[in-house]
């Protein structure tokens, strides 16, 4: 795989975190071997009460590859139709143990962003499909402390 997750990641603003960092080493995906994973080993910044990973609490994040990457099939618009176009999806996910309630032991909680791209888009739409990722992860990282309170909150 061509992605690499390198360390340390550098987190997005929330509420009660002032600078976080998460130092992360190379992890073993059940997944498959189109799957990055890295396992959070150490903590930076100020972040009270969060914990590193553990077997029993894992804060685990991951990038996985289509199997097999999709192209454009060969097509002639003699007929006016398009053919059925083929998409190659990726998908980015942090799963983190999280503690439902006191004297319980944590429950993985996930998120993950696909990103499910038109083969082709990438030969003849590079800078539309690169301002799309830019895009989502830019919005991603505006509203990371706002979405962190409305979860604490309820308050959307």
């Amino acid at each position: 795989m061509s992605i690499s997750i390198s360390s340390p990641i550098t987190g997005s603003a929330q509420t009660g975190l002032t600078s976080p960092t998460y130092t992360v080493v190379t992890d073993r995906s059940p997944a498959s071997p189109q799957v990055q994973q890295v396992a959070v080993s150490a903590l930076g910044g100020t972040q009270a009460g969060v914990r590193a990973s553990s077997v029993s609490d894992p804060f685990v994040l991951w990038i996985k590859a289509p199997a097999q990457l999709r192209a454009l099939p060969l097509f002639s618009l003699a007929n006016g139709r398009l053919p059925n176009v083929p998409f190659n999806t990726w998908t980015a996910a942090t799963k983190k143990g999280l503690i439902p309630a006191s004297g319980l032991v944590s429950l993985p909680g996930q998120i993950e962003s696909r990103f499910s791209i038109p083969a082709g888009a990438e030969t003849y739409d590079a800078a539309n499909m690169r301002a799309m990722i830019s895009a989502h992860i830019g919005l991603l990282d505006q509203v990371s402390a706002a979405l962190g309170d409305a979860f604490v909150t309820g308050t959307p």
